[in-house]
């Protein structure tokens, strides 16, 4: 039997949102689907990013990058897998950072970064990727952060 309690612990305190990634490029793109989110009200950063469709050999390299604005300014990379193989559909790459480490990294090169996003590159052109994106450690948590999205 299913429980009748709800409850929302997670997903109050964690943004939470699923992307398509279709590059159309072999170059260091950041998600098509997700772009840069405003990191100003949470503690941490994390990235998920699986091999969907493949004509190539998918994703070969996973980035958390950080920039002044939600256009990308100042981009800087933050965190990088090094060169992987996700040469199956399934095979996924996890990154993570922390507030803290963007905003030294940001002091270091003189930047006040307010953003963050994910930057795959890819084998091929056609390769897919789907890419979760976890603003985590809400400072002020509620319910829907994370919420089901139906298009």
């Amino acid at each position: 039997m299913a429980s009748a309690l709800s409850v929302s612990k997670v997903f109050a305190n964690n943004a939470m949102a699923l992307f398509d990634h279709d590059p159309n490029t072999t170059a260091a793109t950041v998600c098509t689907g997700g772009g840069y989110k405003s990191l100003a009200d949470y503690s941490g950063f994390a990235v998920l990013a699986m091999s969907s469709a493949l004509t190539g050999a998918g994703i070969t390299k996973l980035e958390i990058v950080a920039a002044t604005s939600a256009a990308g300014a100042n981009a800087t990379v933050i965190k990088d897998s090094g060169a992987v193989v996700a040469d199956a559909v399934g095979d996924f790459v996890a990154l993570e950072c922390i507030a803290e480490e963007i905003a030294q990294l940001g002091a270091e090169g003189g930047f006040a970064f307010t953003h963050v996003a994910a930057r795959l590159t890819v084998a091929n052109a056609a390769d897919e990727a789907v890419v979760l994106y976890d603003r985590a450690g809400a400072k002020h948590g509620a319910a829907g952060l994370t919420a089901t999205t139906i298009a």
